[in-house]
């Protein structure tokens, strides 16, 4: 059995940790706050532009663009988003083991665009090839951010250096639930137009000025750059999110070992009692 002053060296340790992870537990949970209302509001627009896309890409049928042209998916680039730090419970490796998944059978030549430090240091050991990597974003999603990596695949995939694209990142849920999601960026798919009132597609007709290429040479790389812009924000809300899970769970864990050793440690202590004791008995008996 570990000695009193033993335990009550680990009992204040523990207790150390239990206060870092009460104060990053905190931490968390401000800028989280603050991340899922960028979310929130960044959800609507993604649904208009998306809704926006489909409508014109569907009246201007026919028309070509770099970025709706469809090929032979010989080398295939993905865009993975995770946190620069750890400590967030499975928040990166779920999405490693996504990205390894989703990688494992491709029949084409693979390149990562590594958005975070976790995802680039696991798949840069493993001898992947990483054709780019941005690191140390912050806690401040910009739209600049966004903007970076969407021009950089949209110029290798206008460039013919990638065939497909495909973004991988966290979706925000709840506070307790964040999910891996695999999403297409290129070639650019339009969704579906809406429907109308009898349930079946409507088509608008819409007069493009000064031409439908021009218009669509403005909003494909717009909707591209809001995929990117989004994707980064749920990944954030969720690094926030799984963090303050992670340090309220291993609050309430050093809590329970703080018990368990406080107990072990008064257990020690009584038996040291008792053993002086018996030993004073001992000797008076002794004496006699």
């Amino acid at each position: 059995m570990p000695s009193l002053r033993d335990l009550r060296r680990r009992i204040k340790s523990i207790k150390s940790t239990q206060q870092i992870t009460k104060a990053m537990k905190a931490v968390s949970a401000a800028k989280m706050r603050r991340a899922q209302e960028q979310v929130l509001s960044a959800r609507p627009y993604a649904r208009r532009m998306k809704d926006v896309l489909g409508r014109v890409a569907t009246a201007a049928a026919g028309v070509k663009h770099p970025l709706l042209e469809v090929r032979e998916p010989r080398r295939v680039a993905y865009v993975l988003i995770t946190a620069d730090r750890g400590l967030c419970g499975g928040f990166n490796a779920n999405l490693i083991r996504r990205t390894v998944q989703e990688t494992k059978n491709i029949n084409a030549e693979l390149s990562l665009v590594c958005v975070g430090r976790k995802g680039r240091d696991y798949f840069r050991r493993r001898g992947y090839n990483i054709a780019q990597q941005y690191v140390g974003l912050g806690e401040t999603i910009k739209l600049s951010h966004a903007q970076e990596v969407a021009r950089y695949v949209m110029d290798k995939y206008a460039a013919g250096e990638f065939d497909a694209v495909y973004l991988i990142y966290s979706e925000f849920v709840n506070v307790l639930v964040q999910r891996p999601k695999v999403v297409k960026l290129l070639p650019v798919e339009p969704p579906e137009g809406q429907e109308n009132g009898e349930g079946k597609p409507g088509r608008v007709e819409y007069i493009f000025e000064p031409s439908a290429e021009s218009v669509l040479s403005e909003l494909l790389p717009m909707y591209v750059e809001n995929m990117v812009f989004h994707g980064l924000l749920e990944s954030k809300a969720s690094e926030h999110s799984a963090r303050m899970t992670a340090m309220d769970n291993a609050t309430k864990n050093a809590g329970d070992m703080i018990d368990r050793l406080t107990l072990s440690m008064n257990r020690a202590r009584q038996a040291a009692i008792t053993k002086e004791i018996s030993e004073i008995v001992g000797g008076a008996a002794a004496l006699e």
